[in-house]
């Protein structure tokens, strides 16, 4: 940029002359995403880069795709849809922590998304997603973007339930997604993602907190040194009872900060079930995550279920390379699907 200061007579002239040609009428249209450091007279194309790739047993490839999030880094999704070109309601799946890329989706495509078809088979577009791995701890300080030198600067850096949010966003503009039902399945770590994204965000129609690992949401407080275990417990416990399951229940609601964890929940708007697991070590978590919301009077279900595995959810191939899903899986499945026909295909027909 001529600062005034700097301007002479043969500058001032060519000035003259720019503006009588047009010339200062294009600078004036930069069409550059980076005008201050660029100028460019024609956009470039933002066209998406999509690759198609057959998934064995299916007659439904996936599509596999980039989206941008806030810092302007890339995260890979795998889309399904059922044949036709909708608009389809949608769901995004979140499974547990973050990280690992292109190839998560890939081979969980290739070898665990049987649940993902039975949702194809009931008529929704499917997304699995991967986003950036949790930083423990971290929850609760606001993300402001500034502008440094003409780009991006951050108070912190964008967690790994924001990158979900971006990913829901760029789901919406796609034509065959119908973007007042978009629905969102998360498990473990991906549950308590739910909690965060419905605090932040009004942007899905009904969600399923599976097995929410909500530990940070709710603001737990730390144990009592005197209380820490020197040895980690089991994953799965090996008995259950509903007086076991209060006790333990009881026992976790003391240690949460109440008024941080009552907060968050007021600010959420949106139905959500909460799946829990009888045996697993974090279901008092799970039930606290359903009694807060309950408590605040939010739209909200809870059901639990009795299974060995943690994310029994989600049906992955057997040693023989074959989907077999137990009793337990295919009422869980059968149940998550309802629920969303409830919030997402019968309030439309309506």
């Amino acid at each position: 940029m001529i600062k005034p200061s700097k301007i002479t007579m043969p500058v001032l002239t060519a000035l003259v002359a720019m503006t009588a040609s047009g010339v200062l009428a294009q600078i004036d249209s930069n069409h550059s995403v980076d005008p201050t450091w660029m100028w460019t007279s024609e956009p470039v194309s933002e066209k998406a880069i999509t690759v198609i790739e057959a998934v064995p047993g299916s007659d439904i490839p996936v599509h596999l795709m980039f989206v941008e999030l806030k810092d302007g880094v890339y995260a890979p999704i795998g889309l399904r849809k059922p044949e036709g070109t909708g608009p389809f309601p949608t769901i995004v799946f979140a499974h547990m922590n973050g990280g690992l890329g292109l190839r998560w989706i890939r081979e969980w495509t290739q070898n665990g998304s049987w649940t993902l078809e039975q949702f194809l088979a009931a008529g929704y577009a499917v997304v699995w997603m991967r986003y950036r791995a949790e930083v423990e701890s971290s929850y609760g300080s606001p993300l402001i973007e500034g502008e440094w030198q003409g780009r991006q600067i951050f108070s912190r850096g964008p967690f790994e339930y924001e990158d979900a949010i971006s990913i829901i966003e760029y789901i919406k503009t796609l034509p065959f997604v119908d973007s007042a039902r978009l629905g969102y399945l998360g498990v473990s770590h991906g549950g308590e993602m739910l909690m965060k994204i419905a605090t932040e965000y009004n942007g899905l129609r009904a969600g399923i907190a599976n097995e929410p690992a909500s530990i940070e949401y709710l603001a737990r407080r730390s144990r009592e040194p005197s209380d820490i275990q020197t040895e980690p417990g089991a994953e799965t416990h090996e008995h259950y009872s509903p007086q076991l399951e209060l006790k333990r229940t009881l026992e976790m609601r003391r240690r949460l900060n109440l008024e941080t964890a009552t907060k968050r929940i007021d600010a959420i708007n949106m139905p959500i079930l909460v799946q829990g697991r009888h045996r697993d070590h974090n279901q008092a978590i799970f039930r606290l995550s359903y009694e807060l919301l309950k408590e605040a009077g939010k739209d909200v279900e809870w059901k639990s279920y009795d299974h060995d595995e943690h994310a029994f959810i989600i049906v992955k191939r057997n040693a023989d390379g074959a989907y077999d899903p137990d009793l337990m899986q295919l009422e869980a499945v059968r149940d998550s699907i309802a629920y969303f026909d409830r919030h997402m295909k019968m309030a439309a027909e309506e």
